[in-house]
């Protein structure tokens, strides 16, 4: 299982999570259920995910280091201002976000299993590859960084 540990970018997981949870809510009708004022709502949670991710990307852009997430180790410092002041992964969190509004504008209760997935994947061979790289990279600070704010919020 390893090797899958950094080798598909984020955004292509999001984007195929997206995709299954559409099948699966044509697949499972039964599960649909009709949420009050389901598009703002969507558009609402929707608007809170790009918001996280933005704000994630131009911290990375102000301390001028990498975004790539398939190349950790090219982080040149830690950020632990903005937001990720709350979570060490928030363009991750974003991605779930983004995820979660999918589900409401589908209506469907049996497609929640793409974040859920989503989560798991992100956390297994993202998340716990970075963490590795970075505690290696920068040691104590990163330790302490770690201890200080969680890992996804």
């Amino acid at each position: 299982m390893a090797a899958l540990e950094l080798k598909i970018p984020p955004p292509l997981v999001g984007i195929a999570t997206a995709a299954l949870m559409y099948g699966v809510a044509q697949w499972v009708p039964a599960a649909a259920f009709a949420p009050p004022a389901r598009v703002g709502l969507a558009a609402l949670i929707a608007i809170c995910g790009v918001a996280i991710d933005l704000s994630a990307l131009y911290a990375f852009h102000r301390h001028r280091t990498t975004v790539n997430p398939l190349a950790p180790e090219r982080t040149s410092v830690i950020v632990s201002n903005g937001v990720y002041r709350f979570t060490r992964n928030p363009m991750y969190l974003g991605m779930l976000v983004l995820l979660l509004a999918w589900c409401v504008w589908l209506a469907n209760a049996a497609a929640l299993v793409g974040p859920a997935l989503f989560a798991g994947y992100i956390t297994r061979f993202q998340i716990f590859p970075e963490e590795r790289i970075l505690l290696a990279n920068f040691g104590e600070p990163y330790l302490q960084y770690m201890r200080r704010v969680r890992r996804w919020c």
